[in-house]
C-alpha cells in the first residue's frame, strides 16, 4: 500500500513539475489547471506509467541521468556520422545482420530504455526484446559473438541504466 502511494505521488510531483516547466509561470490559474491535471493522469495512469515508479531515486540515480542524456547524445553524433560515411561512400560496405546480445538490467523500464536507446541510434534496431536478450538489427555486423556484440552496443547504455534503473 506505502509502495502504491509513494508510486502515486512521485508520478503527480513528476507531472506537476513537468507542467511547471512548459509554463514557466506561478500565476495561479496555471498551478491550479497543472494541479489538476496532474491528479487527473496520476489518478488515470497509476499503474502504466512504470518510468517513475522502477526509478532508483538516490542521489546516484538523480546525478547519473543528465550523463546519460549526454551519453546519449554522444552517442547519436556519432552513429550519425558513421552511417553518413557508410551511405556516402562509393562501395556502400554495409554487412547487415541480426545479432543477438545480453543485458544484466532486470527492470521492465530499464530493458525498455536501453532498447529504445539502441533502437534511437542510427545504424542498430532492436527487433525483439525477450527477457535479458536483444536481438538487434545491425547495419555492420562487426562481430557475431554475444559477448563482443554486448560490449559494442549495449555496454555504454547499460553502464548508466543499470544505476538508473537496476
Amino acid at each position: 500500500m506505502m509502495s502504491k502511494l509513494k508510486d502515486f505521488a512521485l508520478l503527480f510531483a513528476a507531472l506537476l513539475l513537468f507542467w511547471g516547466l512548459l509554463n514557466a509561470s506561478l500565476a495561479t490559474d496555471v498551478v491550479l489547471v497543472g494541479l489538476v491535471a496532474a491528479l487527473v493522469i496520476a489518478l488515470l495512469f497509476r499503474n502504466s506509467l512504470s518510468v517513475f515508479s522502477e526509478f532508483r531515486a538516490t542521489p546516484r540515480a538523480f546525478a547519473t541521468a543528465p550523463v546519460y542524456v549526454l551519453y546519449f547524445l554522444k552517442e547519436l553524433v556519432k552513429s550519425n556520422l558513421r552511417l553518413a560515411a557508410i551511405v556516402l561512400s562509393p562501395s556502400l560496405p554495409v554487412t547487415p545482420g541480426i545479432v543477438k546480445v545480453r543485458t544484466k538490467l532486470k527492470s521492465r523500464m530499464g530493458r525498455l530504455l536501453l532498447a529504445n536507446s539502441i533502437t534511437l541510434t542510427p545504424g542498430t534496431l532492436t527487433v525483439e526484446l525477450r527477457d535479458e536478450w536483444l536481438y538487434i538489427h545491425w547495419v555492420t555486423v562487426e562481430s557475431t559473438d554475444i559477448d563482443a556484440a554486448t560490449a559494442n552496443i549495449v555496454a555504454g547504455f547499460e553502464h548508466y541504466l543499470e544505476v538508473m534503473y537496476g
